[in-house]
């Protein structure tokens, strides 16, 4: 695929010029046309997939926060992990962020989920899998969107110097080979699902995250939404 004709913004098409001409990428691309013939809703829609990356560009990525999948009713993925447009119900794991960061730096919980206002700080909100289909989680976890995503972190830690890698649960500490600790900063702590069991809190990753940045002289991240 020509890198050009990719829908991403324009830092992150250079950036990533190789990956988009890889086999592996056109499979994606193939199989989303082939989802959309078959007449299945894809989430989510085609102007955000790349929505994580168009906030913020790779000069401006100071955090990256790693989620796994979309969200796969309607209306909730816009193309940022653990985000929800305003008007949707928040989901469970990002209600327990906000318990965390209430905990951890006093922040007030909002009555929305959505993590935009991060994205534009330098907090880069990545899906491991860009895209899903419709009322079935995982679908797409094997069309070629780790390769590409997994890519991208690589990229994140050959390009850039003293990023902070937020990785909750254990999918996303399996990309922790991905990145070269030597130059970045990597926090570890159980994924925010209820299904951890509280296992998130006190992890303090917000407040820990705005120490680190203050030492590298970098502006804090005002999480408060």
């Amino acid at each position: 695929m020509d890198p050009s004709k990719v829908n991403i913004e324009s830092s992150w098409r250079d950036a990533l010029a190789e990956e988009f001409k890889k086999p592996y990428f056109d499979k994606i691309k193939a199989h989303l046309q082939t989802e959309k013939k078959e007449g299945h809703t894809v989430y989510p829609p085609g102007p955000k997939i790349f929505r994580a990356f168009e906030l913020t560009p790779i000069d401006k990525v100071k955090v990256v926060i790693i989620g796994q999948d979309p969200y796969h009713n309607p209306g909730e993925a816009m193309g940022l992990c653990f985000s929800v447009p305003q008007g949707v119900r928040i989901p469970p794991s990002l209600k327990n962020v906000y318990k965390e960061l209430a905990t951890d730096t006093g922040f007030v919980m909002p009555d929305h989920g959505d993590l935009t206002s991060w994205g534009e700080q330098g907090v880069f909100l990545l899906n491991a899998m860009l895209t899903v289909r419709h009322k079935s989680a995982g679908s797409h976890k094997a069309i070629g969107w780790q390769e590409f995503t997994d890519a991208v972190i690589r990229t994140i830690s050959d390009q850039k110097e003293g990023v902070i890698f937020l990785l909750w649960g254990k999918f996303a500490q399996s990309k922790l080979p991905l990145i070269n600790q030597f130059k970045h900063h990597v926090l570890i702590a159980a994924h925010p699902s209820p299904l951890a069991r509280n296992a998130f809190f006190n992890c303090k990753h917000f407040s820990k995250t705005n120490e680190l940045l203050d030492k590298m002289g970098y502006d804090a991240i005002n999480w408060q939404l």
